[in-house]
């Protein structure tokens, strides 16, 4: 029996690629890929040849018991991903629980990550802080999710995609009022960028101004001095947002007040 190797890669500057790495994708047998197109290009870059197998996220429980068969009767895989390292908010996930579950060792080649890279330059508190992936685009998980932070204190990381970051920059602000928020952009890449900003002033002033790339966002912790200092305007803007996504007029002034502090009450009076 062979091992799998976690192999990271670069994030955008081709130049990131360690020497473990390349010699890594080289001595092993084949090539567990997210994208198959995007990595051929980093192959081509090394002048490594190696055959390769897609695995992603619609075929990863299928592909996972191939991948693990062919280990068990004896070659050696190493994972990718199109970006950074595998297995982070990545289907990899998935194969790194099955070879498991067989018995099959696993090594990791590090490499860059977006996570620690942007919390590294975000200029928040890094001495603990929590991954959260990506918001769902449910509108009842995504609440759900956000109000289970309302109380973290660690710093918290997101991924985002551009096309969503409005919408995103607007809950961050509902649901948390104004902290202190880092929009990290094009790590690595020619346009990279970090936006030091408040989810008040993200929200109001650049939901809408068009920003691109691969992003990052990092957001302060809950401080011991937090007071939630919402105005009541916001709390029944988001009582308004809770109806909306389907909440009754009771329900949504009770959650409301639960988030903002206001009474239910004076909500429920604003709302009528």
């Amino acid at each position: 029996m062979s091992k799998l190797y976690v192999v990271g890669t670069p994030i955008g500057n081709l130049s990131d690629m360690s020497p473990r790495a390349v010699e890594t994708l080289n001595d092993v047998d084949f090539i567990a890929a997210e994208d198959t197109r995007v990595t051929m290009k980093l192959l081509n870059h090394f002048n490594i040849k190696k055959p390769m197998v897609s695995y992603y996220e619609h075929n990863k429980r299928e592909r996972g018991e191939v991948i693990c068969e062919r280990i068990l009767e004896g070659e050696s895989c190493a994972i990718v991903t199109d970006a950074g390292m595998p297995c982070i908010s990545d289907p990899g996930e998935d194969l790194i629980k099955l070879c498991e579950q067989k018995g099959i060792p696993v090594f990791v080649v590090p490499g860059p990550s977006a996570v620690i890279s942007a919390l590294a330059v975000s200029g928040l508190d890094t001495g603990r802080f929590c991954f959260e992936g990506f918001l769902s685009v449910n509108k009842k998980s995504r609440k759900e999710h956000l109000e289970l932070l309302k109380n973290e204190s660690r710093t918290m990381v997101f991924y985002e995609a551009p096309h969503k970051l409005p919408t995103t920059l607007r809950d961050l602000y509902d649901f948390f009022g104004e902290r202190k928020l880092s929009i990290v952009r094009e790590i690595t890449k020619i346009h990279e960028e970090v936006i030091r900003t408040t989810t008040k002033h993200a929200a109001e002033a650049l939901a809408d101004s068009g920003i691109k790339g691969e992003i990052v966002l990092v957001l302060e912790g809950k401080q011991p001095d937090d007071k939630d200092e919402y105005t009541l305007e916001q709390a029944v803007e988001l009582a308004k947002k809770l109806i909306d996504e389907g909440s009754k007029l009771g329900d949504a002034a009770k959650e409301a007040a639960t988030v903002t502090g206001f009474k239910k009450n004076e909500i429920y009076k604003e709302l009528v």
